[in-house]
């Protein structure tokens, strides 16, 4: 029996696999594709994540797709917003067709011999398996796990009376109303948890060990509002989309350039938010500079609203156990608690875990190097979507997504069947893949492919310098092609033998 042959098979139906999707079907709408998702449902983190006041930590201008306008009022969207928004597109576009949900990627592995890769899937919770070949590879799995989050060790936690959860796994039926909370962390989760918490709960508590830049931006773009009803839906997204673009490159530059003035103003912003002699030193002033970790983004202030009000507040200390009632601090200080929220971060996972093999040797994605940071060097037809550590995901994973219709469309022409990135020159020094020390990348610094010093290696945090890369530049640099086998036509797929 031969097994189902498709041109471009996607891995992962999130926001980056739709955007993808979209683009293939509009630029190369003669190939065949189909779309691979773990869960039963489109979406990605925007159907997995179903904590309260789930939001996006990027403004919706630059996290929305460049060629569909975003068109609610909200800057940073609720969860539901965007998952709508990602359906919307799927259909509009008529992608939704090839996605098969409940299909886990166990690996993928080329031939050079038949110019292909053969993926393993997991089918279902019965565990399932079936294989299916493809001409190129593109993973749109983003870079953390589904399946669980960071859970770090605390002392005494089998003691605690109450609940402990996890952000990435919210029960449905916990209900927070009345209820003391500490929300263990201080990350874009925990400061979007302690306000909607706040709302209904008896008092919340942020729990960090060390600050983060906390930032507030307005719930609605002024210049979206000015715009909206005098000018064409897509030249008014354009316009906003752009403004945004630069106003994140100008911060993250003058932040670069000019850390101590930066972070004073970053302080001098927040502590007029709120009350008067409030710790700003203590539990709002980080011992790195700003950009060497995401900044957090709340609209309105919301965070500092809620503690302004009293029904939230920040603790600063580290934990020495948990106990029967609460958490006790290495001060000596207990925090009563009914709920514990660990809101401890993520496990980062490239590929989905998948594990990738080339003529029978497994690639060890830690020892590679990334190619534009889209591809990996000695791997064949394998494109990865990857956004960018400074500014919103979407910008970079479209740009990824017009690359790689622009390599297609390369080889389409010359009758070539692979693509092969080439590695720097021998003894040329690398570097790690993202430029953040954040907890979840210094954990997963040795399963991430390293990037070079020069292009088309290096990864640059820049979208105006990738758009003109990604979108002009030779797809024939460093890259080796090889034209399809003897006898065969550019996608016309060999028999693949099929194990009795």
């Amino acid at each position: 029996m031969d097994r189902e042959h498709v041109d471009v098979l996607i891995v992962g139906a999130g926001l980056s696999g739709i955007g993808a999707a979209c683009r293939l079907r509009e630029e190369h709408p003669g190939k065949t594709f189909a779309i691979l998702e773990a869960r039963d449902r489109l979406g990605g983190t925007w159907d997995l994540f179903r904590y309260p006041g789930i939001r996006s930590d990027s403004d919706m201008f630059t996290l929305g797709y460049s060629f569909r306008p975003w068109r609610e009022r909200a800057t940073l969207a609720e969860g539901a917003s965007i998952l709508s928004y990602i359906e919307e597109t799927a259909h509009e576009h008529d992608v939704e067709r090839s996605i098969r949900f409940g299909r886990r990627v166990l690996s993928a592995e080329w031939s050079s011999e038949l110019a292909c890769w053969t993926v393993e899937v997991e089918r279902g919770e019965g565990g399932e398996r079936e294989r299916l070949t493809c001409g190129f590879l593109y993973a749109c799995t983003g870079y953390y796990r589904y399946d669980e989050g960071y859970n770090p060790p605390f002392p005494g936690s089998e003691r605690f009376g109450g609940r402990v959860v996890h952000p990435q796994h919210w029960p449905e039926d916990l209900d927070c109303s009345g209820k003391r909370v500490v929300v263990i962390g201080s990350g874009a989760t925990a400061v979007t948890l302690v306000p909607a918490l706040a709302a209904s709960a008896e008092h919340v508590t942020m729990l960090q060990r060390s600050p983060t830049y906390i930032v507030s931006v307005p719930a609605r773009d002024p210049l979206a509002e000015l715009v909206r009803d005098k000018l064409p839906p897509m030249a008014a997204y354009a316009l906003v989309r752009w403004k945004n673009v630069l106003l994140m490159m100008l911060n993250y530059q003058l932040c670069r350039r000019w850390p101590r003035q930066m972070r004073e103003l970053f302080l001098r912003l927040a502590s007029r938010q709120l009350p008067a002699g409030y710790d700003v030193a203590r539990h709002l002033t980080p011992s790195y500079d700003p950009w060497d970790q995401r900044l957090c983004a709340i609209p309105d202030g919301d965070l500092f609203k809620a503690i302004a009000a009293g029904s939230a507040s920040i603790e600063t200390g580290h934990i020495d156990t948990f106990t029967e009632a609460g958490i006790r601090l290495i001060s000596g200080e207990e925090l009563a608690a009914d709920v514990i929220v660990t809101a401890t971060g993520l496990n980062m996972q490239i590929f989905g875990g998948m594990e990738l093999v080339v003529d029978g040797t497994k690639v060890e994605v830690g020892a590679t190097v990334a190619y534009r940071g889209m591809m990996l060097c000695g791997v064949p037809n394998l494109a990865l979507a990857q956004g960018y550590t400074n500014a919103s995901w979407t910008l970079r994973a479209d740009l990824i997504s017009e690359y790689v219709c622009r390599l297609l469309a390369y080889m389409d022409e010359r009758d070539l069947a692979v693509c092969v990135p080439q590695p720097p020159p021998p003894g040329s020094a690398t570097l790690p893949l993202m430029n953040l020390e954040s907890g979840y990348v210094l954990r997963s610094l040795e399963s991430l492919p390293r990037q070079g010093t020069n292009a088309p290696w290096r990864v640059h945090q820049n979208y105006i310098r990738d758009r003109r890369l990604l979108r002009r530049s030779s797809v024939g640099e460093a890259m080796e092609f090889r034209p399809p086998a003897r006898g065969r036509r550019r996608g016309e797929q060999a028999a693949v033998p099929v194990a009795v």
